[in-house]
């Protein structure tokens, strides 16, 4: 067990369950989409490095109890063996299909029907307590109106933290794709067509917005400032610009 390869596998089995405590330690989420996404991982992954050091440790023992066999054999059919590998797979395929269910059926990251025509919704309809955003995307910027104010963003999207939030997306020209790492949100936006985001932001911050759909030449350019304020922030935000379009300046967050 002292040789220079055991010790290489050694350090490297140690240093992939370090990597992955270090990826499974808690951090705090900036929007509920997020803490689901990475609550899912996290369930996942203790499921996926049992059974990666478990391969492992196979693979090294089978190495080194047989380097030096001079007559290999094949291995003896086992039906025992087989049933219980087999059932094995099926128990954890089963779970990481209900944890992915029960994560994915959250109206957080399956927010309702899929993209519907503009002439059959009304972007101001009636989603209980959640702020409601019409989001344009175009050739190469982002508009968001926010109905309730009269009041039109370009380039920036402001959200009260602690609060649903809706989003209706639509774009003006081709396909586009609005992506927030930081909130977990990401959804494509069609001509002609809307679809919806729920986030429920946790953090004040700014984060940035990115289209994540290849649009053209201006592509890479295509970007959005996402501002999450305190709820009365929030609300003096939208009072202080109610009635104004194209309003580029982001607020500072605060508590």
């Amino acid at each position: 067990m002292g040789s220079p390869a055991v010790r290489r596998t050694a350090f490297a089995l140690a240093s992939l369950l370090a990597l992955a405590l270090l990826c499974a330690t808690p951090a705090a989420a900036q929007s509920v989409n997020r803490n689901l996404i990475r609550e899912l991982n996290t369930q996942l992954l203790y499921v996926a490095l049992p059974l990666a050091v478990f391969v492992e440790v196979i693979l090294l023992y089978a190495v080194i109890r047989f380097r030096n066999n001079p007559d290999p054999r094949p291995t003896i059919d086992s039906p025992n063996l087989e049933i219980t590998w087999t059932a094995a797979t099926g128990i954890i395929l089963l779970f990481v299909g209900v944890s992915a269910y029960v994560v994915l059926g959250t109206p957080y990251l399956s927010p309702g029907a899929g993209a519907q025509s503009i002439d059959a919704a009304d972007g101001s309809a009636a989603e209980g307590d959640a702020v409601v955003v019409r989001g344009l995307a175009y050739r190469y910027d982002w508009e968001f109106e926010y109905p309730a104010s009269n009041v039109t963003t370009r380039g920036l999207l402001v959200l009260p933290a602690e609060r649903d939030a809706v989003l209706r997306l639509s774009s003006a020209d081709v396909i586009h794709s609005l992506y927030v790492p930081d909130l977990g949100v990401k959804q494509d936006a069609f001509p002609g067509q809307y679809t919806r985001i729920r986030t429920r932001p946790t953090q004040t911050g700014t984060y940035r917005g990115y289209c994540t759909e290849l649009c053209g030449v201006g592509h890479s350019r295509m970007r959005a400032d996402v501002v999450v304020l305190s709820q009365s922030a929030y609300e003096d935000w939208l009072a202080s610009h109610e009635g104004e379009s194209n309003v580029t300046a982001a607020p500072e967050p605060r508590n």
